[in-house]
């Protein structure tokens, strides 16, 4: 029997199963029509300031022609950014693009240790950072093969009065740049008009060429760079928009940019696709600010936001987020960990707008799953496979389960990566013969094709042989009202092997681990009660807002 594929009986009106994947050679292709359509259109804002496409344009080549021309580098080597979301960020990445070199996404809250071996491992020739983290480039400079570090400033970008006000703020009044020694840095701001003397020359751009070594892997031990070439991206726009694009207005889109343009979701879902409809990118430089991000989305018409679970719940909990104007949302896409369904719930009866999950992995460029955009209520779901992708459950021999069965999730489509950077052997760990990618990630898939994660692979918790999954613990109780966010992990058990801890950060202060335990008897079966409750006042999470259930694995190994 051959590989069925039941989604495409439910793909949405419209949407074909397979996308043109030779329309573009490169992402820098796609940019270039992009500013020849739409040049006189805003494509990134920040702190109230627009530039448009003509002037992404105009400074992303002075980039391009400063890393060519006075850096000398070559076409593959490799340049780091280090940034929140600031206008600087897409220059300076379709700038490396441009001159046909290769981005390493950087993490800003990168200790020296994690920013050490990212540097070294990558090989990066040049790095340009927000001044705010220039120290710790100092601390790590003398360990890397970096030739040139380039500095910039929040305001840099925001013209004047604002950009130095703002710079002399964050200096000496908030004190948010500790001082640093980098002899013979440049500011960015110099880097383009140093490229504003040069012609960028005619550079050859394959789809196999590089565009993105993106780090991952982190919480399972040392980051790995996954090589995400123009091809696997240039895919992934192209199934994405398709995919999305039945519900977007080519020119007219606005979307809120809240996570960091250095994780593979907003790099690609907003930052490519948007910039490909023509869109405006609304940059948030620091959304961890919820009352301040909840004032700025008063003052903007957005058509379209994305986020992780904990930034949607976020939201929904700052005061004045239900004054905001809704009116012309049409579009909220939820990624990088499990949408809860009290919050996608919450979501829709405060903006009007159904909260649409999706699922993707750095791997991935990271689309692989979308629900259908005209979803009329959140379904628990990752969605169906998008255009040119296949997915499939394995068991643990590497046969595939039938419809229902819960297996590792595995995903096979141009997005896929090229590999790791210079780990042959962690490729062939994640990627078989077949070319399938093996998730790491528990799912099963419904007779419609529809896929359901139950788990990560190493989250699961085994409690006298029953498998308990922490997403579904978390669900029931994010149920409760007096519950903020929670987090289930499993602790060693002399009786059951392992039993189930939540930490949970409390609404309502008043509210015991006794309810807690109480309400799960009701809605959970016995092995899956929570055994421990412990209240935060926060849990640990990574800089994108994904809970790290690991860190609370490892804190209670150690009480």
């Amino acid at each position: 029997m051959g590989f069925e594929r039941p989604w495409l009986a439910n793909y949405p009106k419209g949407i074909a199963p397979e996308v043109d994947l030779e329309k573009y050679p490169s992402i820098v292709a796609v940019l270039e029509e992009t500013c020849r359509e739409y040049r006189d259109n805003p494509a990134f804002a920040n702190f109230g300031k627009k530039l448009t496409y003509a002037e992404i344009d105009r400074l992303s080549t002075q980039f391009a022609n400063y890393l060519l021309h006075e850096l000398k580098l070559k076409k593959g080597d490799r340049v780091a950014l280090m940034m929140p979301n600031i206008l600087q960020y897409p220059i300076a990445i379709f700038g490396v693009l441009r001159a046909g070199l290769t981005v390493v996404n950087t993490n800003p809250m990168y200790t020296a240790r994690e920013l050490r071996h990212q540097l070294t491992d990558s090989g990066a020739s040049a790095i340009v950072v927000l001044e705010n983290f220039a120290h710790v480039v100092a601390d790590v400079v003398a360990d890397t093969a970096l030739k040139q570090v380039i500095v910039t400033g929040v305001g840099d970008m925001l013209g004047f009065p604002k950009g130095p006000l703002i710079n002399f703020v964050l200096r000496h009044v908030r004190k948010e740049v500790p001082e640093y020694e980098l002899p013979g840095h440049v500011r960015f701001t110099e880097t383009l008009a140093l490229g504003a003397r040069h012609q960028l020359p005619a550079i050859d751009i394959r789809g196999t060429d590089i565009a993105f070594l993106q780090y991952t892997g982190g919480t399972t031990g040392v980051a790995k760079g996954a090589m995400l070439t123009h091809r696997n991206l240039v895919a992934n726009m192209q199934q994405s928009s398709v995919w999305i694009g039945t519900n977007a207005t080519m020119g007219k889109e606005v979307i809120i940019t809240a996570l960091p343009l250095y994780h593979i979701f907003a790099l690609t879902a907003n930052c490519l696709v948007f910039m490909k409809f023509g869109g405006l990118n609304y940059l948030i430089t620091n959304p961890r600010d919820m009352k301040g991000f909840v004032a700025e989305l008063k003052k903007i018409p957005f058509t379209a936001i994305t986020g992780v679970n904990t930034l949607f719940n976020g939201l929904l909990n700052t005061p004045g987020f239900d004054q905001v104007d809704f009116s012309r949302l049409h579009l909220t896409l939820g990624g990088g960990m499990a949408v809860q369904r009290a919050v996608a719930e919450r979501w829709k009866k405060v903006t009007g707008v159904t909260l649409v999950e999706a699922y993707g992995l750095t791997e991935t460029s990271p689309a692989a799953c979308i629900n259908p955009m005209d979803l009329p209520e959140y379904n628990g779901a990752i969605g169906l496979p998008i255009p040119s992708t296949d997915a499939c459950v394995k068991d643990d021999e590497g046969r595939m389960l039938p419809v229902g069965e819960v297996g590792e999730l595995c995903i096979k489509g141009p997005q896929v990566m090229a590999g790791y950077w210079q780990r042959p052997e962690e490729t062939a760990k994640v990627i078989d013969a077949d070319g399938w990618l093996h998730t790491g990630d528990m799912a099963k898939m419904d007779a419609q094709g529809f896929f359901y994660i139950v788990d990560r692979k190493k989250d699961m918790i085994l409690v006298s042989g029953f498998n308990v999954y922490p997403n579904e613990v978390e669900d029931v109780i994010a149920l409760m009202p007096g519950v903020l966010e929670v987090a289930a992990v499993g602790v060693p058990d002399e009786k059951s092997g392992e039993a189930v801890k939540v930490v949970i950060v409390r609404k309502d202060p008043a509210l015991t681990a006794e309810q807690v335990k109480d309400f799960c008897r009701e809605q959970l079966t016995g092995y899956k009660h929570p055994r421990y409750v412990e209240f935060r006042n926060e849990l640990p999470k990574s800089n994108v807002g994904k809970i790290l259930r690991r860190e609370l694995r490892d804190s209670a190994a150690k009480a």
